[in-house]
């Protein structure tokens, strides 16, 4: 089944003669008449009568009403725990012995686009074993995760397209390396609805050191409705501004507020039967109304048991590093995410990391330095996610998505840091139908490009959308006159070697 806002897709080649007539406008609007003609039909609500939704009907109800996936997929909430900066892949999942080996030695590689330069290789300075039955590697940076390592699935061989944090966190978020585009929580959204009524259904959390270089840009709905834009949580304070009602309006005066204006909206509705910011707005309104209750409740982890707890790092002690929040913050995110996707929202994402340099994944001033301030900030929470995910039944349908914008580079730049690398970096996938226990990909024996299964992050996306039921072919949004989609014009792969 098709997501999609038009009633035909467009067909280029016959469009004059047995094309909708949408299709004959946007060929004729070419011209001054034929836009006078778009714009005049526009106004009277022409196009907005025609729009369908996916299963076919009129497209004025609330926008994230529950839609049957394409596919029968395992994963029914999606938890992406991004790395903001850049994780390194060979100090993390991605052991190279020939770069072990061949420490301080001079090599030809590309630091920037285009831009070849002698550097000198640079070991990492962390020790790795193979874990479990499985026998992944994993670096001593994760003890906690690497008890964890049968769950994962790492795929060893992505690339993007851009060296720079601001586009390529856009375009690892959105498909796209400008801004603009719907966001992949957003996609979710529009694709499957919601599983509640009364939490959004795309939250995202940001470290409280700041968020990411190119701002709500990375959870933005695009130029689809507002109603499929990620929903910031704050660490602090009200969980969502503006949320609380004045003090003198009783709960029970708001509710009759609300079916008040409803009740008016709905009557406006009826002489506009294609207006979809209507009933949109009138679906926010009530959303609102049911948070200021829901949203503290979701997010009261007093309710959790100590064990619980204890079991994200949330009692673990600060480390002495200035710029180190510790576990805690992480922590409570990812058990906050667990309560979340209990609850049916449908796709949470926690950003690590935030202001600028070692206060996030960037390691330029100290590769050792920056995984000593970071690692043990997430490999308790994450190792007790993965653990409560699974104890309570839900690791199967949650898909667990871990990584940054890039990679880094296998050589040295300054004082032992790494600089950006979006040639060849790794990702790994946990739960929600994936192959457990698994690798997938390779990266050349120094860690610099991706050289066996290669694949480009619209990949990624495209497994992804796979895994929680959305053919990412079929997952589709006119706007402009075209039909957009998560994984562009291009052709994309879904990466069936990592799907159990």
């Amino acid at each position: 089944m098709q997501r999609t806002t038009n009633e035909n897709a467009p067909n280029k080649q016959h469009a004059l003669c047995t094309g909708s007539r949408r299709e004959f406008l946007w060929q004729m609007g070419a011209g001054f008449a034929g836009l006078a003609l778009t714009d005049s039909l526009s106004r009277d609500g022409f196009f907005s009568k025609h729009v369908k939704a996916a299963d076919g009907r009129p497209a004025v109800g609330n926008p994230l009403s529950l839609l049957p996936p394409h596919i029968v997929g395992k994963a029914k909430h999606c938890i992406f725990l991004f790395m903001y900066g850049g994780p390194s892949q060979v100090d993390t999942w991605d052991y190279k012995p020939e770069l072990q080996a061949r420490d301080g030695q001079t090599v030809d590689i590309e630091i920037r686009r285009h831009s070849i330069q002698q550097q000198k290789l640079l070991a990492s300075k962390r020790s790795f074993k193979q874990c479990g039955e499985s026998g992944l590697w994993c670096s001593d940076a994760f003890p906690h995760i690497a008890t964890q390592m049968d769950e994962l699935c790492v795929i060893k061989s992505l690339y993007a397209d851009t060296f720079a944090h601001g586009s390529a966190m856009i375009q690892m978020n959105t498909g796209r390396i400008i801004q603009g585009s719907p966001s992949i929580g957003s996609w979710m959204s529009y694709g499957l609805g919601s599983e509640n009524e009364n939490l959004p259904s795309y939250v995202v959390m940001i470290d409280p050191r700041g968020g990411p270089i190119s701002g709500a840009a990375n959870w933005s709905s695009g130029f689809m409705p507002a109603a499929y834009q990620g929903t910031h949580l704050r660490n602090k304070g009200e969980p969502i501004l503006d949320l609380t009602g004045r003090p003198t309006q009783t709960p029970a005066m708001q509710r009759d507020l609300i079916d008040t204006l409803s009740a008016f909206n709905a009557e406006h509705l009826r002489d506009r039967p294609g207006y979809s910011e209507l009933p949109a707005r009138i679906a926010s309104y009530e959303l609102a109304f049911q948070l200021q209750t829901t949203a503290p409740e979701a997010m009261d982890i007093s309710q959790e048991t100590q064990a619980t707890q204890e079991m994200y790092g949330l009692f673990d002690p600060k480390p002495d590093h200035k710029i180190s929040v510790g576990p805690e913050p992480f922590g409570r995110q990812c058990l906050i995410a667990r309560r979340l996707v209990e609850r049916g929202v449908r796709f949470v994402q926690i950003y690590s990391g935030g202001g600028h340099q070692q206060e996030n994944w960037d390691a330029h001033n100290g590769m050792e330095e920056n995984l000593i301030i970071h690692a043990p900030e997430i490999d308790r929470p994450i190792a007790g996610l993965i653990a409560d995910l699974k104890q309570r039944g839900l690791l199967d349908e949650t898909l667990i998505v871990w990584g940054g914008e890039f990679g880094r580079q296998p050589v040295s730049q300054g004082n032992g840091g790494r600089d950006h690398n979006p040639k060849g970096f790794l990702y790994w996938l946990a739960g929600g139908g994936v192959k457990p226990g698994h690798s997938h990909g390779e990266t050349d024996p120094l860690g610099h490009e991706a050289v066996t299964d290669r694949h480009h992050i619209r990949d990624l996306h495209a497994t992804i959308l796979h895994l929680m039921g959305l053919d990412p072919e079929l997952l589709t949004y006119f706007y402009g006159g075209l039909d957009h989609k998560l994984t562009g014009v291009q052709p994309s792969e879904v990466i069936w070697d990592v799907i159990a």
